[in-house]
């Protein structure tokens, strides 16, 4: 249990694999494996961390999962199969699965007001019913992520960096996902704004029982928001279990080396 909200269908990958194409040679094209059948299962109401050094493959895998990245393998939403679809089918069943990304004035338009980024989801899914309707939505899902009216009617670069991320949050959410994907939600934040946002994301995952993956390189924030983790290293999961289990029992190598640069972080 999480939150009052039962463990049921959240997200469920199994096999999943992204080639991507090398500079071609005599013989034709080379590809290189860069996520290498990757399994895991986050259950509603749970949220699943995924470390590992850059370049190891964990982004690539969560826009694998979002339909970002060609790729072969199952995902799951909410027991509905995301794998296989195209065009309008993907749309729909991709509703189920929404992303706040690490730069959040990169993933809202410029030249739209605030409130008209978090409707457009709605218009997008045909959801909402009327203008009315949606811009009522879109407005209390702001007011829930700390985004009051007065600011709703600005453009993103009249926000800080935190105001954006909230803004991000409350688009990603205004269609009700059954799965988040967080990638780095904080690392392009302030410090003094990080934990807000941490907590808000607790806070609406408790409310709303969607499962989520996190996307970080601080096990602290792993440690705090996490149920469990998965360690990525050139495209495997090499661990994967509880937050205790892993950070506090570490066995392979990756993860060991991960520990060990958060240490000589912290360290004086």
């Amino acid at each position: 249990m999480a939150g009052g909200v039962e463990h049921g269908d959240g997200l469920r990958v199994k096999g999943l694999r992204v080639r991507v194409a090398l500079t071609p040679g005599l013989w034709g094209t080379a590809h290189r494996e860069v996520v290498c059948g990757v399994s895991f299962e986050v259950s509603r109401g749970r949220t699943l961390g995924l470390v590992g050094r850059s370049g190891c493959g964990k982004t690539t895998l969560t826009r694998a999962v979002l339909g970002l990245v060609p790729s072969t393998g199952e995902v799951w939403v909410g027991g509905r199969a995301l794998h296989g679809l195209r065009g309008a089918a993907r749309r729909r069943a991709a509703r189920g699965v929404q992303a706040v990304f690490q730069d959040p004035g990169g993933s809202l338009n410029p030249s739209m007001l605030v409130e008209e980024s978090v409707e457009e989801p709605l218009i997008v899914h045909g959801l909402g019913g009327s203008a009315k309707e949606r811009r009522r939505l879109a407005l209390e899902m702001l007011e829930r992520c700390g985004i009051g009216a007065s600011l709703a009617g600005r453009l993103p670069r009249e926000l800080s960096g935190g105001q954006r991320q909230r803004v991000a949050i409350a688009r990603a959410l205004v269609t009700s996902p059954e799965v988040l994907v967080c990638d780095e939600p904080t690392s392009a934040l302030d410090a003094s704004v990080q934990a807000q946002i941490v907590n808000l994301l607790m806070d609406l995952q408790r409310e709303r029982g969607m499962a989520m993956v996190v996307v970080t390189h601080d096990l602290g924030v792993v440690a705090h928001m996490a149920d469990e983790v998965g360690v990525m290293d050139a495209g495997v999961l090499v661990e994967l279990g509880s937050v205790g289990e892993v950070l506090g029992k570490a066995r392979h190598p990756a993860t060991k080396l991960l520990l060990g640069a958060s240490f000589e972080q912290l360290a004086p």
